[in-house]
């Protein structure tokens, strides 16, 4: 769905508003990207800086899937959980390389992305919640996370506009923040720089295949060819019809709604990201503070709901009493492209066809480690040594073994 913000205070969160479809798209390209949000951009500027002619093609505006509706949180301690073992050395892999990828973003595009490193607070309240937050302490341990136990009264001198009922907390000192308006706005004018052709509201409707190889792609009655097709349309990329049925991707979308408050001197804010069992809050350096995201497996069910608000709202001022006086400026949804073990699938599905997609809640964080290998991919036709996990081959089923005779 869209995520244009209309004048009205509850509304969608802003498109980019920058370039629309071409007036003429070119015949050929080096590359083309099926997809306009973040890890399609990503990808378009990494390949534009190494040299290739690329063309990203966007069925809506650039970033409408997830990239705009994201909270980005660049947060591997604070997001590890039971089975997210195998993600946990990329996700490390690519935070080390966030600061490098925000140097260049930043200079490349001459615009700020507000990257913030204050770290996490992951907090319990009562008994309940305190077992269960112990258990997710002992994990990050475990898995060699930089993670301090903090009882009630020092994560209240963290943040003191926290209730008196907060009973203990995790604090994640290394997990950062950005504001994905702000890269979203940066990446789309380092592409444009650096020679992307940006097409927006240009859905692709067929791969051109010859010989067993994609050559291009369709998009209306107008063909691009290609010597490579990169499928980065998120949560859509299961569900387009671009792919064989042998090729299929098991990624669909989870619907996540989520809000924006104004803080001001008054109501206070939070110094840094918090997380809950129910939310969790990102602050941001123009005083907006974010709340998400609600979990909805719902297929493409757009719009925002009363209930879906509600838990926001109740799940913030359960610890963070200062929201009740702060004024909303914005409600949206999007949909997170969530594969069947929520993590990436980076892949040649086909020769001249390359797939990064399925990034679940953590689009932001694998950004820059993801346009480093699919670029090696593309150039070097290999996944570096950190991606190879993530290829589509782990769901495939081994075929049963025959009894002999």
């Amino acid at each position: 769905m869209p995520l244009d913000r209309p004048d009205s205070p509850i509304g969608h969160r802003r498109s980019l508003d920058r370039g629309t479809a071409p007036a003429s798209l070119p015949t050929r390209t080096d590359v083309a990207v099926i997809g306009g949000g973040l890890i399609g951009l990503a990808i378009a500027w990494r390949l534009a800086r190494a040299g290739r002619a690329v063309t990203v093609l966007e069925r809506d505006t650039i970033g409408a899937g997830a990239s705009l509706a994201a909270t980005g949180m660049l947060a591997p301690a604070a997001e590890h959980e039971p089975g997210s073992d195998p993600l946990l050395p990329l996700a490390l892999d690519s935070l080390r390389r966030w600061p490098e990828f925000r140097d260049a973003l930043e200079a490349e595009s001459g615009r700020a992305i507000d990257y913030r490193a204050d770290g996490t607070l992951v907090l319990a309240l009562g008994r309940d919640e305190v077992e269960r937050l112990r258990f997710r302490y002992d994990l990050q341990r475990r898995s060699g996370l930089d993670a301090a136990w903090l009882p009630g009264g020092e994560v209240r001198r963290l943040e003191p506009g926290l209730r008196p009922s907060v009973t203990a907390g995790i604090h994640c000192p290394l997990d950062h923040q950005v504001d994905p308006r702000l890269v979203m706005d940066a990446l789309a004018e380092a592409c444009r720089r650096a020679g992307v052709v940006l097409a927006e509201r240009t859905p692709v409707t067929a791969l051109d295949w010859s010989g067993g190889r994609v050559t291009g792609v369709r998009a209306g009655d107008r063909g691009i060819a290609a010597e490579t097709v990169i499928l980065a349309s998120g949560a859509w990329s299961g569900e387009d019809g671009l792919l064989p049925e042998a090729l299929a991707l098991p990624v669909r979308p989870l619907k996540g709604q989520a809000l924006a408050l104004r803080t001001t001197a008054r109501t206070g804010g939070l110094a840094r990201m918090v997380w809950t069992e129910q939310v969790h809050m990102a602050p941001k350096s123009d005083g907006q503070l974010i709340v998400g995201a609600t979990v909805e497996d719902c297929g493409f069910r757009p719009g925002v709901t009363a209930g879906g608000l509600y838990a926001l709202l109740e799940g913030a001022r359960r610890v963070l009493p200062g929201i009740e006086e702060m004024e909303v400026e914005a409600v949206w949804s999007g949909y997170r492209p969530t594969s069947d073990d929520d993590a990436p699938i980076l892949d040649t599905l086909a020769p001249g066809l390359v797939a990064a997609t399925g990034h679940h809640r953590n689009g932001y964080l694998l950004a820059p480690v993801t346009a480093d290998a699919i670029a090696d991919l593309v150039t070097g036709g290999a996944l570096p040594e950190v991606a190879r996990p993530f290829t589509r081959a782990r769901f495939d089923r081994p075929e049963p073994r025959r009894a002999s005779a």
